[in-house]
C-alpha cells in the first residue's frame, strides 16, 4: 500500500521536515482520530519541534528508515505534532510521559488508545537495542501487541492516566491571604538552590531560568537584599561570558549541557532571548553595568536582525544543527580562528579561550576565558586596546561565519513568544532611550494585532501568509501585556484599548467560575481527553501567570475590583506549590510582589508627543522600581483610567504624580525631581537584614 504522508499541506516547519518520510503521518485532527476509532487502531503520537537535535536524530534513524516506517504504518495511526503550535497537546501528553517514566523531553513518543488516552510512553528511542534502552522497533512491536493481546493491561493503565488528569482538574481552594512571608520563603529556597561557583541553579544540564533571576532583581530592589542582587547579576554575567552566549552574533542558546555554561545545546529560541534581555534590562536599571547593557543590546540586535520574519513579527528559533552536525555553525578550529582574526588573533584567542585542543569535539566554543583586564596584563598593553582588538575580531568572525551553511530557521511566528519580544524591546526603548527598539516593538505589536487577531481571538501561529490555530491563554494574556508595554512606552491610547480587550477575552474565554482557575484552552476550543491547566512557569511563563500579571496591572489602571479579585484568588490557591517550588513560578512571583506590596503608580499628564512628557517618562525607567505602573495622557482624556483622574497640569506644563498605598507625592514638572521621588520611594522599602 502506498504511503500517504499528509504533512506537505501544513505550514509548520517542523511538520514539513517530516513531509517526505515514508511514514503515513497525519497532522493532529479529525481525519486521523476518526480513522483510529473506525479501525480500532492504536495511535502513535510523536511530538517535537523544529530546532530539536534529538528529534532530527530519531527522524534520520527511524522515521526515514523504510522498514521501521512500514511497521509504524502497518500497526498504528501515526500523528506528528509541533509542540510549539500545540502546547495544549504537548502539556497533556507530557504529563503522562513524566508519570510513566519519571522524566520528560523531546522527541516525545506516546502510544494512545483510539480515544486518545496514553497506555505507553517515552521520549527518544534508538534504532537498535542499547543498555537500558530498547530499540524503537522493539517498542513499536511491544506496544502494538499489548494493545491487541492484553486489553485488560491497557485498560488498567489508561484508567490510572484518567485519574491523573481528573486530579489536575479538581476545584481550587484559597490557601489564605497573600503575605510578604511567601516572597521571603521563595527567596530563601532559591538561595539554597543557587550555584555559588557558576551562578544559576542546580547542575548539568543547566537552564537560564531567567524568570526566577528576574524575581531576585525585584526582591533585591524591594528588600535591599544584596545577596539577591548578586545572585541575579553574577548568573547573568556567567551566562553572558559562557559558551551558552553567542560571542560572535549575540543571543543565548537554550541551555548548557554542563554546569558552568560552557557547552550549549546550540538551538536558539526567541523566548529565551526575550526573557534574558528583559532580565538584563532590569539588571542594568539596578546596577548601571556597561557589560550587562552591551549583552542586552547584542541580544536584541540579534533578534531584530536574524529572527525578523519576512511578513512581520519574529520567527521562532534557529536549529542546533547545520550540515548534519550539532553546533558546526558556531565553533572554530584554532587555525581558522587565527586566519580570520589576523593580527588580533593572539589577543582574541586569549580572551575567548581558543586552543589547538579545543573544548568541543576538537573545536572551540568561544567563551570569555579571561577578562579584558587580564588579557591586557598578559600582553602588556592597555585594556582599551584589548577591547578594540576583540571588536575587530568579532566583526571579522561574523563576516566569515555568515559564509557558512546556516542552521535552519523555524519561520513560524508564535503569538505568545512574540509578545515576550515586544515587551523586551519596549522595555529597552524606555531604559536606553533607543527609538529603534521602540520601532521594533511597535512594528511587531501592530503585526500581532492586525494579522494574528481574528474577530477578537488571537491565533497561535502565523506562517506562509496565514494565521492558523486558535490561540491559548498564554497568547491572549501575552498580547495584552505586550500592548500595555507599548502603551507605557508611547501613551498611545490604542494600545491601552487593545490591552483591555485582551483582558476581557482572557476572562470570557478561559476563566472557570466552577473551578476557580484559568484553563489553557478556550471554552469553545477542541475538546481533548482533559482540558489542560498548566500553572507552572517552565521555559516560558504559563498562561496562568501571564493572565494574573495582565489582570493585576489592568486592575491598577482601571481600579477593576473583579480583575484584582480573580488575580489574587489564583495566586492564593498556588501558595503551597510556590513555597515548595519557587523556581517553577518565577514570572508569577513578580505579580504576587505587586499584589502584596501594592503598585508604585505614576501618572504623567501632558501631550504624549511632547519632549517634556518624554523626559518624565524616560526618567521613570532609568532605575528599576518594583511594581511600577505608568499611565499618561492629556488632562481630561476620556480613557477611563483611574490613575489619570483629577490630574491637572501644573502651570500648563507636563506634570508627574507618583503615589503608593493611597499616599501621593507632590506633583512635579522637572525630571530631576521625579528621579528624587523614585529614589526616595526605593529607599522607603522595608530593608532586609544585611
Amino acid at each position: 500500500m502506498a504511503t500517504r504522508n499528509r504533512l506537505a499541506r501544513e505550514t509548520s516547519p517542523y511538520l514539513l521536515q517530516h513531509a517526505t518520510n515514508p511514514v503515513d503521518w497525519y497532522p493532529w485532527g479529525a481525519e486521523a482520530l476518526d480513522r483510529a476509532r473506525t479501525e480500532r487502531r492504536p495511535i502513535l503520537l510523536s511530538i517535537g519541534y523544529a530546532a530539536c537535535h534529538w528529534c532530527h536524530v530519531m527522524e534520520h534513524e527511524s522515521f526515514e528508515d523504510p522498514d521501521t516506517a512500514a511497521l509504524m504504518n502497518e500497526r498504528f495511526v501515526c500523528i506528528k505534532v509541533d509542540r510549539e503550535e500545540r502546547p495544549d497537546l504537548d502539556g497533556i501528553y507530557m504529563q503522562a510521559v513524566q508519570a510513566m517514566t519519571g522524566r520528560g523531553g523531546w522527541p516525545m513518543t506516546v502510544f494512545l488508545t483510539p480515544e486518545g488516552v496514553p497506555f505507553y510512553a517515552g521520549t527518544y528511542f534508538p534504532p537498535a537495542d542499547r543498555p537500558g534502552m530498547p530499540s524503537f522497533r522493539r517498542v513499536l512491536t511491544a506496544a502494538a501487541d499489548a494493545y491487541r493481546d492484553r486489553p485488560q493491561d491497557v485498560e488498567r493503565t489508561t484508567q490510572t492516566v484518567r485519574e491523573l488528569y481528573a486530579a489536575a482538574a479538581a476545584e481550587t481552594r484559597s490557601a489564605g491571604a497573600l503575605s510578604p512571608e511567601l516572597l521571603t520563603r521563595a527567596f530563601a529556597r532559591l538561595s539554597a538552590e543557587y550555584d555559588e561557583r557558576h551562578g544559576g541553579f542546580g547542575g548539568a544540564p543547566k537552564f537560564p531560568q531567567a524568570m526566577s533571576l528576574d524575581f531576585l532583581v525585584g526582591h533585591a530592589a524591594r528588600a535591599g537584599d544584596e545577596r539577591a542582587r548578586r545572585m541575579a547579576f553574577d548568573s547573568f554575567l556567567a551566562m553572558a561570558r559562557g559558551g551558552i552566549y553567542d560571542q560572535v552574533g549575540g543571543g543565548f542558546a537554550r541551555y548548557a549541557v554542563d554546569d558552568r555554561w560552557l557547552v550549549p545545546h546550540f538551538e536558539k529560541m526567541l523566548y529565551d532571548n526575550a526573557l534574558l534581555a528583559t532580565l538584563g534590562i532590569h539588571l542594568w536599571q539596578t546596577t548601571g553595568d556597561t557589560e550587562v547593557r552591551r549583552i542586552v543590546r547584542e541580544t536584541l540586535d540579534w533578534i531584530a536582525r536574524d529572527l525578523r520574519g519576512n511578513e512581520g513579527g519574529f520567527c521562532a528559533s534557529y536549529d542546533a544543527d547545520s550540515e548534519g552536525h550539532e553546533g558546526r555553525f558556531y565553533v572554530w578550529s584554532l587555525a581558522e580562528f587565527m586566519e580570520v582574526a589576523g593580527q588580533d588573533g593572539p589577543v582574541a584567542a586569549a580572551y575567548w579561550g581558543v586552543t589547538g585542543e579545543g573544548n568541543f569535539e576538537g573545536a572551540n566554543i568561544l567563551h570569555v576565558a579571561e577578562t579584558a583586564r587580564g588579557v591586557a596584563a598578559s600582553f602588556h598593553t592597555k585594556e582599551t586596546s584589548v577591547g578594540a582588538a576583540i571588536a575587530r575580531a568579532r566583526a571579522a568572525l561574523a563576516d566569515r561565519r555568515a559564509q557558512r551553511a546556516w542552521p535552519a530557521r523555524d519561520d513560524k511566528v508564535l503569538a505568545s513568544w512574540n509578545a515576550l519580544a515586544v515587551r523586551a524591546f519596549a522595555a529597552a526603548a524606555l531604559a536606553f532611550g533607543d527609538s529603534q527598539y521602540l520601532r521594533a516593538a511597535a512594528d511587531a505589536g501592530e503585526f500581532l494585532f492586525s494579522r494574528m487577531v481574528v474577530d477578537g481571538r488571537v491565533m497561535r501561529s502565523f506562517n506562509a501568509g496565514r494565521a492558523s490555530l486558535p490561540g491559548f491563554l498564554e497568547d491572549h494574556a501575552g498580547l495584552g501585556l505586550a500592548a500595555l508595554s507599548l502603551y507605557e512606552a508611547t501613551f498611545d491610547a490604542r494600545w491601552l484599548d487593545r490591552a483591555r480587550t485582551m483582558g476581557d477575552a482572557v476572562v470570557r474565554r478561559f476563566w472557570s467560575d466552577e473551578l476557580g482557575a484559568f484553563f489553557d484552552t478556550a471554552s469553545d476550543q477542541e475538546a481533548l481527553i482533559t482540558r489542560p491547566r498548566e500553572v507552572t512557569d517552565n521555559a516560558t511563563p504559563s498562561g496562568t501567570s501571564l493572565a494574573v500579571a495582565l489582570l493585576v496591572r489592568l486592575a491598577e489602571l482601571f481600579r477593576d475590583v473583579d480583575a484584582r479579585r480573580r488575580a489574587t484568588y489564583v495566586a492564593e490557591t498556588l501558595q503551597p506549590m510556590i513555597a515548595r517550588f519557587p523556581a517553577a513560578f518565577g514570572h508569577l512571583l513578580g505579580s504576587i510582589d505587586l499584589l502584596v506590596h501594592g503598585a508604585a503608580e505614576l501618572a504623567i499628564v501632558g501631550d504624549p508627543a511632547s519632549a517634556a512628557v518624554h523626559d518624565l517618562r524616560a526618567t521613570a525607567f532609568t532605575t528599576f522600581v518594583p511594581g511600577l505602573v505608568v499611565a499618561g495622557a492629556m488632562p481630561n482624556a476620556s480613557l477611563d483610567v483611574a490613575l489619570l483622574e483629577d490630574r491637572p497640569m501644573i502651570d500648563g506644563r507636563a506634570t508627574a504624580y507618583l503615589c503608593r498605598g493611597y499616599t501621593c507625592e507632590q506633583p512635579i514638572t522637572a525630571p530631576q525631581e521625579l528621579a528624587r521621588q523614585l529614589d526616595a520611594l526605593l529607599d522607603a522599602n522595608p530593608r532586609s537584614a544585611q
